[in-house]
């Protein structure tokens, strides 16, 4: 009897989540060309709120032995997304951006649940996988439609991973590994969906605000 891998499963059951945040009006607007480039900066200025989050949580983690194989430096998304911003808002970026009602209400979940591992792993692998996967379409699209170059868009630059399809496979291979129980998994996958809501919810307050501007 084949048994199916547990990073399997959690593709499986969060397949129609992701695809609910992919077609968010307004991504679907901003991979169209039909958004602009303050779009993406504002995307990107949320974006900061949820990795202050999840980076700032991390180090904490490290001593864990189930969390610590996650943790690869390379992914550290911080440094290069205050470049985007400084290069996207100016110098005074940080005074400039706020976060909206779901983005706190995700980077409070990222702290709230990060001394669970496999919690906080749930978060990890949303973002990061996200980023190593759809995020290298989207920093493309963006780049094509609206006139940046590598400046403003270095967040989805993983210029530290040689292989991006060999990194992410041996990700899954730390998820089919991690000793966790039948609870632990059904506790992951039910976090990487509420992850999963928190995007597609977030993809709305974006395009309010954006309509309501």
């Amino acid at each position: 009897m084949t048994t199916t891998r547990f990073s399997a499963q959690i593709a499986e059951r969060t397949r129609a989540s992701h695809s609910d945040s992919e077609g968010a009006a307004f991504m679907s607007d901003l991979m169209k060309g039909r958004g602009t480039k303050r779009d993406y900066a504002e995307l990107s200025a949320q974006h900061w709120f949820i990795y202050d989050a999840l980076e700032n949580s991390a180090p904490a983690r490290a001593d864990n032995a189930v969390t610590a194989p996650f943790l690869a430096p390379e992914l550290h998304r911080l440094p290069l997304l205050e470049r985007d911003l400084e290069h996207l808002f100016g110098a005074d970026w940080r005074g400039d951006i706020s976060a909206l009602p779901t983005t706190a209400a995700y980077a409070d979940r990222i702290r709230e649940v990060a001394s669970s591992p496999e919690s906080f792993i749930a978060h990890h692998y949303t973002r990061y996988l996200g980023d190593l996967s759809g995020g290298q379409f989207i920093a493309r699209v963006v780049r094509r439609h609206y006139g940046l170059d590598e400046r403003g868009v270095e967040f989805y630059d993983f210029d530290q991973i040689d292989d991006i399809d060999a990194f992410k496979e041996n990700y899954r291979m730390l998820l089919d590994a991690a000793p966790w129980n039948d609870n632990e998994r059904e506790r992951m996958i039910d976090e990487t969906l509420l992850a999963y809501r928190f995007n597609s919810d977030l993809f709305t307050d974006l395009h309010k605000a954006k309509t309501a501007a």
